[in-house]
């Protein structure tokens, strides 16, 4: 799933992310580091779900700010923008379903 977001940010993003709280959380970056208005967007997303994506994006944000305007990174940092969630898809295991689930056991 594919999704491309350029400004007039506030008309896609209403578009795209309709959750309000998605939307609050991409535009999260632009409030803190005070470039709502003066920085023209194009974000490509790809897979994953829509909370997903906004969490990428507000992480790409972030980052991308940084290397326009570099007096932005302590306050960016400071709200936790520039952590990366590392957390992954846990592997599938031999003898088992999935990561953990098992096969169904039958007594008989």
């Amino acid at each position: 799933m594919e999704q491309v977001i350029s400004l007039s940010i506030k008309k896609i993003l209403k578009i795209t992310f309709k959750d309000k709280a998605l939307r609050m959380i991409i535009n999260q970056p632009l409030e803190v580091a005070k470039k709502s208005d003066s920085v023209d967007l194009k974000i490509t997303v790809l897979g994953g779900g829509l909370s997903g994506q906004a969490g990428a994006i507000k992480h790409g944000l972030s980052r991308a700010l940084t290397l326009i305007d570099p007096n932005t990174k302590d306050s960016l940092k400071k709200n936790g923008f520039l952590t990366r969630d590392s957390r992954t898809v846990e592997r599938k295991k031999y003898g088992r379903q999935k990561a953990r689930r098992s096969f169904q056991f039958s007594k008989r």
